[in-house]
């Protein structure tokens, strides 16, 4: 029996982080929450980001539901190799190949954990105020963070500081540390006043 492909564009596109590139596919790619690898041996449970780490170029690789970010080391530049990434991407996907191989590794952190808080926070341990945050980061800022092929999670809340951490292109990004707190602050300081002085990121 002959199985018809599913025609996969992927397109890339720049990040507010000039050592990252957005490789955007038309279809979902990824079931459940975003996955980061940080080098090879991480990334065992992702034949994709396997073999994107052959790439001797890449340094790290972020996985969404519909897009691939990737950062690179600074020895050579985007537009010498995002042909080739592309190509290579798009490829993978249309001949319907696993982007991941091991489930439990998403369930760690989209079902155990909902996807919007880091692994080692106790959901059941949240407060009410705690829960408002997580909300606002979701409905706010979340959505704007992935258009930038990044992600942002609730990494806890003390003394009225806040701390959320950043992966994918956001993570190590040199102007979005501080873009993302000043307005993070600004949007929490607004929608709740009195309880948030500070907002502190974390790369992830």
């Amino acid at each position: 029996m002959s199985t018809t492909q599913v025609p996969v564009e992927v397109y890339a596109e720049m990040t507010p982080n000039p050592g990252v590139m957005k490789f955007v596919a038309n279809k979902r790619i990824l079931e459940g929450d975003s996955v980061e690898f940080h080098n090879i041996e991480e990334a065992k449970p992702s034949p994709l980001a396997s073999q994107l780490f052959h790439f001797p170029f890449v340094k790290e690789v972020f996985i969404s539901t519909n897009f691939v970010a990737i950062s690179k080391f600074d020895v050579i530049e985007w537009e010498e190799v995002t042909h080739e990434v592309r190509g290579f991407i798009t490829e993978y996907l249309k001949e319907g190949k696993p982007v991941i191989t091991a489930p439990v590794d998403i369930k760690e952190t989209a079902q155990e954990t909902p996807s919007n808080i880091t692994e080692d926070i106790d959901p059941s341990n949240l407060d009410e105020v705690e829960t408002r945050i997580i909300e606002i980061l979701e409905e706010y800022v979340k959505p704007a963070v992935a258009q930038d092929g990044g992600n942002i999670r609730y990494a806890g809340y003390e003394n009225k500081i806040v701390r959320v951490q950043l992966q994918g292109a956001c993570s190590g990004c040199p102007s979005s540390t501080m873009t993302l707190k000043n307005g993070i602050l600004n949007l929490m300081q607004k929608m709740l006043p009195t309880l948030v002085n500070d907002v502190e990121a974390i790369n992830g």
